[in-house]
């Protein structure tokens, strides 16, 4: 696992907030490590968060976190690899967070895959989002670049009442 600096995060969901996507979102949670970002995502007002991550014991501590946290009844945790788990279940989410291992390379294909009307990456270099993203914010800190990116064919997030865990 790398978490994701207090700085970094702190700065990343500041700026979630700015834009207006966090009160009542579905969040997908890719590479959840610790499940830090999505914690943070419900803690800030987000409706229901999936964590997503293919080794045990970060699934296992994300699972911690969220009953230490109290966001149990408001969250799943899928133990399975980010692309399988997007090519099964090809939902639409308002928010997703992602914060690959750095060498990850497959970034076509998983924002291809991506349903969702915003994104958060977090990696050591800025990524090529293609046509389908606008960037909305990319900053460097230190050796982590955070973008923020919305869909560009201006597809709105879900209904948050009509999406289901």
């Amino acid at each position: 696992m790398r978490p994701t600096s207090d700085r970094v995060r702190e700065a990343t969901f500041n700026a979630l907030h700015s834009i207006g996507v966090l009160d009542g979102a579905v969040v997908l949670d890719l590479f959840c490590g610790s499940g830090a970002l999505g914690i943070e995502a419900l803690s800030r007002g987000a409706a229901r968060a999936v964590f997503v991550d293919r080794h045990l014991p970060s699934i296992e501590t994300t699972r911690a976190n969220l009953a230490s946290c109290g966001f149990g009844e408001r969250a799943r945790v899928v133990r399975g690899d980010a692309l399988d788990h997007l090519r099964a279940r090809p939902e639409p989410y308002d928010l997703a967070l992602l914060d690959p291992p750095y060498e990850f390379d497959e970034w076509d294909d998983l924002l291809g895959r991506l349903d969702a009307a915003v994104v958060v990456i977090e990696s050591d270099r800025p990524i090529e989002l293609g046509s389908h993203w606008d960037v909305r914010r990319e900053r460097r800190y230190g050796d982590t670049v955070v973008t923020i990116a919305s869909r560009a064919d201006g597809r709105s997030a879900p209904d948050p009442q009509e999406s289901e865990l």
